[in-house]
């Protein structure tokens, strides 16, 4: 009797393996990058149209603002994003961590300047006599040149806290006499760039000389006007000095640093 045969096992086919899809992106995370990098773009056209001077200042102030106000969106959404990946696993934390980076970037100086204007009283207008400071020409053609800004005279509260938060900031006497003390303080302006509006040298045995110009600021070149008087003072020459903004009520204490390095200046040139 024939031996019987196993039937020949049917040949196996793999299986094909099922792939799951990716876990998708979490939607604040794409967002938060969105509004970051848009966010540094405004504020790198706001410096640059500020620097360059195109244009009224208030449009890159304008500019500047809603670069900020991105800047900040785009960091609450990233710690909103870290949120939901710790919840529900999802992807993006390399795009919230690269858009909370951006943002801090952004706001780290603005930050910086509001810390200031939080310990220093809100004023924007600063001299080294704040019971009389020097006064700004009141001339057509250099108020024109200043944007028709005119700088009123600050109450006396404001004065007193300007005099209690500078107290260094103090009227320079200079054993020169005053025509050179007003050559020094020209040639000290026009060095560092400033642009002077009107000038006139002292006149007389008693005459004041005085100086209008205008001064940048650090980083966005926005202008803020200074003013400087020069008077005969008892055999020495007596130097005042002031600063004012423009834009704002708190200064972040720039006017202050830029009449104290003046001064500074001034006394090694005269020395």
């Amino acid at each position: 009797m024939p031996a019987l045969r196993r039937p020949a096992a049917a040949a196996t086919r793999p299986v094909p393996r099922r792939r799951l899809p990716p876990e998708p992106f979490a939607a604040a995370a794409d967002r938060s990058r969105a509004c970051a990098v848009f966010g540094a773009v405004l504020a790198t056209i706001a410096v640059a149209m500020g620097r360059s001077g195109v244009g009224d200042p208030r449009g890159a102030l304008a500019v500047l603002g809603f670069g900020l106000a991105l800047a900040l969106l785009a960091a609450a959404l990233a710690l909103w994003s870290a949120v939901v990946i710790w919840r529900t696993g999802r992807r993006g934390t390399a795009r919230a961590l690269s858009a909370l980076a951006l943002s801090a970037l952004v706001l780290a100086y603005p930050a910086y300047l509001a810390g200031l204007a939080l310990r220093l009283p809100a004023v924007g207008d600063v001299s080294t006599d704040p019971a009389a400071p020097p006064t700004f020409s009141a001339a057509p053609g250099v108020v024109a040149a200043r944007g028709g800004t005119v700088h009123p005279e600050l109450p006396a509260e404001a004065r007193e806290a300007a005099r209690r938060a500078y107290p260094t900031l103090q009227p320079l006497l200079l054993d020169v006499p005053e025509d050179e003390a007003y050559r020094l303080a020209l040639h000290a302006v026009t060095a560092r760039g400033w642009r002077v509006l009107d000038a006139m040298p002292p006149k007389g045995k008693f005459g004041t000389g005085h100086i209008d110009a205008v001064a940048p600021t650090r980083v966005m070149a926005l202008p803020d006007d200074v003013a400087i008087r020069i008077r005969a003072a008892e055999g020495q020459t007596r130097v005042d000095i002031r600063s004012a903004s423009r834009f704002g009520r708190s200064d972040g204490g720039s006017n202050a640093a830029r009449i104290q390095s003046l001064s500074d200046e001034l006394l090694d040139a005269a020395s």
